[in-house]
């Protein structure tokens, strides 16, 4: 008998530690939100005749280092070692509490050519409105991913492959499977719940767990998890999702930063 309240506890508990893991490396990516400084009070100009309080002498007063910014390979690897952490520990709750493998769109029916076309068709469609809000926004003068995609650019034919057959796979399914599969699939089935009401919830939390990409790449990816959870409910596959994220993400690399 599915357990379908301790999985969606341990989908939640995924989705907290990816939200925190996601604030705390913004300050790391070029691109990502830091704390500005804090703002120093008024200048109040004694008169010549007064002396003011002297400063204090400090051990070392040359200028503060600026937080280091990871390299390709590091942030790679940080993501795609992440990312699968977690999405071992997904499937393992998913099969320790019997969810059925329809409700994460993971049944045979899924891997159809039919809804993987699909996905294929969708992901094109979803590149090319991608590109088309980035260029948009850039007109206007808002702030995209580029910065953060660039950061996760690689330098070589080893690291694209890296990226394209290993990091990006990785993203595209974990990511699925916890906010398409999880929370709109498995909550829909086992609670009852509107699927389409669960699309819009998690693809709040899709975009907040995206906010090195600045505030365009945050609204874009909002919008793109909505989309995405529509090919997923209206394929019931996972892998028609999977494949149309993951043909988005690999778009906007070799086009953009080859």
């Amino acid at each position: 008998m599915t357990d379908w309240s301790a999985f969606a506890g341990v989908a939640g508990v995924v989705l907290t530690v990816l939200l925190v893991l996601a604030r705390l490396s913004q300050g790391a990516v070029p691109g990502g939100s830091t704390a500005e400084p804090a703002a120093r009070g008024t200048d109040r100009t004694l008169p010549d005749d007064v002396e003011g309080p002297q400063p204090l002498e400090r051990a070392d007063d040359g200028p503060v280092a600026p937080t280091p910014e990871l390299g390709p390979v590091v942030l790679l690897a940080n993501v795609a070692v992440s990312q699968g952490t977690l999405g071992v520990l997904l499937v393992f709750a998913a099969w320790w509490t019997a969810v059925p493998a329809s409700a994460l769109g993971v049944d045979p029916a899924a891997f159809a050519p039919v809804p993987l076309a699909a996905g294929a068709a969708a992901g094109g469609a979803l590149y090319l409105a991608n590109e088309t809000a980035a260029t948009v926004g850039r007109r206007y003068g808002v702030e995209g991913a580029e910065a953060f995609r660039a950061a996760l650019a690689p330098e070589s034919r080893r690291g694209w492959a890296v990226l394209l057959l290993v990091v990006l796979p990785v993203v595209a399914a974990f990511e699925e499977l916890l906010f398409r599969g999880a929370l709109v699939g498995a909550l829909s089935a086992g609670f009852g719940v509107s699927p389409w009401l669960l699309a819009g919830l998690s693809s709040v939390a899709f975009a907040a767990g995206h906010g090195a990409q600045g505030r365009l790449g945050v609204v874009v990816t909002g919008v793109l998890g909505f989309a995405l959870a529509a090919v997923f409910v209206l394929t019931g596959s996972l892998a028609a999702a999977v494949v149309a994220h993951y043909l988005v993400n690999a778009l906007e690399f070799v086009v953009n930063e080859r």
